[in-house]
């Protein structure tokens, strides 16, 4: 494929007007122009690691936003691209300082393992996240006393201070989905599904439960969330291998991201075969659950069984 440099230079004029938002969101937007690039003239990884005396590994992880950006690699890169433009150079080359900053989720670096610290970038991000959770309540929806109570079961909690810190840092994430008067709506749209068993099994004791499920339905009540139950009566779904969340952003340059915690790591999708395969569950799910109008009465009914 040969690269038309008036087509370039147009397409990152338009990643440029939409390159708002945080660090982790210029990265990948900085790492998607990259492999753009880098396929619009046909080079392989391989070349492109060897151009920057690095690994095709590295580049992977570069056109991903899972690193940081050397203003030299970037440089080299795009000369091997073959982009001459000054001002699109200078322009990409610009975004490496902001794009290597630090989000306020580094703070947290001692408990927050590293592998998590990309998804809250990306959450950070989001205008709007879809999750399914067949475990516990999804974290951008616990109550203080239940994250407190999940987080003790952590084998990386080792202290009571790293059980507050990751308390802390949890309650801070939930901070954008309950901006008042937000102005400039950057509150973003959480849809949550989350399966009946997450209300059987206790975490806490019998008050922690009942604060929770009072929680949710609070958050039900918050105009840019919606919550449904996956109840056992729905027998079985196209979701049964597990939880995961679909982040999507307002950037129109960047793609849907399906995110997959595992016990020790985390995966990343952003191929459109890949995550639109998972859209199409959470659409499923939505339309076999009970709808979002009949969350409360299902809630209270289990704020009756966690009384006493």
């Amino acid at each position: 494929m040969v690269a038309d440099p008036i087509q370039n230079h147009q397409v990152t004029q338009d990643f440029l007007a939409n390159s708002s938002g945080g660090p982790t969101v210029l990265r990948i937007l900085l790492g998607t122009q990259l492999r753009r690039l880098r396929q619009e003239k046909g080079i392989s990884r391989h070349d492109a690691g060897y151009a920057i005396r690095a690994s095709h590994a590295k580049i992977s992880r570069m056109e991903l936003g899972q690193v940081s950006f050397k203003h030299r690699d970037v440089d080299d890169l795009l000369k091997l691209y073959g982009v001459d433009d000054r001002e699109q150079r200078e322009a990409l080359l610009g975004l490496i300082s902001s794009a290597n900053a630090q989000g306020w989720w580094h703070q947290y670096g001692d408990v927050l393992p590293h592998w998590f610290g990309v998804y809250v970038g990306l959450e950070e991000a989001a205008s709007m996240i879809r999750t399914y959770e067949v475990q516990f309540v999804p974290g951008l929806l616990q109550s203080e006393d239940y994250a407190r109570a999940v987080i003790r079961l952590s084998r990386t909690a080792t202290s009571d201070e790293d059980v507050d810190s990751r308390v802390h840092m949890r309650m801070h994430r939930q901070r954008r989905l309950t901006i008042e008067n937000d102005a400039e709506n950057t509150a973003p749209r959480l849809w949550a599904v989350i399966d009946e068993a997450v209300l059987h099994r206790p975490y806490g004791n019998a008050r922690v439960m009942r604060g929770q499920i009072e929680h949710l339905i609070e958050m039900s009540r918050r105009p840019n969330v919606t919550i449904q139950i996956a109840t056992f009566a729905m027998g079985g779904h196209p979701a049964a291998g597990g939880p995961f969340s679909i982040l999507r952003f307002p950037t129109p340059q960047l793609p849907d991201v399906v995110y997959l915690e595992q016990l020790n790591s985390a995966l990343y999708f952003d191929k459109f075969d890949d995550t639109s395969g998972y859209a199409q569950t959470m659409d499923h799910l939505a339309t076999q659950a009970p709808l979002p109008s009949e969350t409360q009465g299902i809630l209270e009914r289990f704020l009756e069984l966690h009384r006493g």
